[in-house]
This record gives structure tokens, C-alpha cells and sequence, in this order.
């Protein structure tokens, strides 16, 4: 960081501290050459995905669009607030990871349900009869019958 009174390329970190939100960090900084110490504050940049939805309309990803769909699946359903929010930040993390502009919205579907399989089997069915839109109910009773056959 480059001191703004001198202009010197080098600065000692002297306090770090996370801001209210969360997503700012406020540094105290001293200039190596001249001693004078100043604040800098950054932001953390999050990459923009676009989501391409079925019907091919895009939007951007929303997070609170995404933890609605998963709230809804798990309404009266023994599972902590924690174990959503990690849910949600391991699809994050893997979308960051593919390195993609656009993701499809079938591929955070499928993430989902894969995570919500393995937290709450009413929650999975739940979220599947939506997001699978079932016909009927034999098609509701396949995707049980199979959640049954795979040991749960």
C-alpha cells in the first residue's frame, strides 16, 4: 500500500479489524520512510455469476433468492440455522471454483439437493417436488422409493 504523504511503496500493517457488515476490513497503516501512519479500508470483491434459467432468461445469482428455497424446504424441520448457512456457502464455493460467467440454475438445483439429501430427508423430497416439478405422484413416490433405496 502505497503511503499517501510520501508516496512510499511499503506500509506495516499496525491494527486490522472486520467492520460492521462484515465485508469491509479498516487497516492501520505506518509508512515505512516517513513514520506517518494513515487508514485504509477494503472491500472484498465477490465474482458476479449470471444464472441462466430454464427457459433461458439470465439474472444474476441472488443468494437470499437461494437460501428462500432452501428455508422453505426445511419450515418445521429439525435442522439448524448453521447447517443452511454452511449449505449455502459450499454451493458459493464451488460455483467460485468452477470459474464460470454463467452456470445454469439446473446445476444449483442439483447442488441442493444433493446437500439437503444429506440433511434432511423430508427436506430433499420437499425441495424436490418443486424444483423437479412433479407431475404426479408417482413421480413424487419414484424419487422417495429411491431416496429410500439408498439407505436412508
Amino acid at each position: 500500500m502505497r503511503c499517501p504523504y510520501c508516496q512510499h511503496p511499503d506500509s506495516d500493517v499496525i491494527d486490522t479489524r472486520k467492520l460492521h457488515s462484515g465485508d469491509t476490513i479498516r487497516r492501520r497503516r505506518k509508512c515505512e520512510a516517513c513514520g506517518r501512519r494513515f487508514t485504509t479500508y477494503e472491500r472484498v470483491e465477490t465474482v458476479s455469476i449470471t444464472v441462466v434459467k430454464k427457459n433461458g432468461e439470465r439474472e444474476p445469482y441472488d443468494r437470499e433468492k437461494l437460501m428462500r428455497g432452501v428455508r422453505t424446504a426445511c419450515y418445521r424441520r429439525p435442522v439448524p440455522a448453521q447447517a443452511l448457512e454452511a449449505l449455502a456457502n459450499d454451493i458459493e464455493a464451488e460455483l467460485m471454483a468452477l470459474d464460470e460467467p454463467e452456470v445454469p440454475s439446473s446445476l444449483i438445483g442439483d447442488m441442493v439437493m444433493q446437500r439437503l439429501r444429506a440433511i434432511d430427508d423430508v427436506a430433499y423430497i420437499r425441495f424436490a417436488s418443486v424444483y423437479r416439478s412433479f407431475a404426479d405422484i408417482g413421480k413424487l413416490r419414484e424419487a422417495v422409493d429411491e431416496l429410500l433405496g439408498q439407505g436412508h
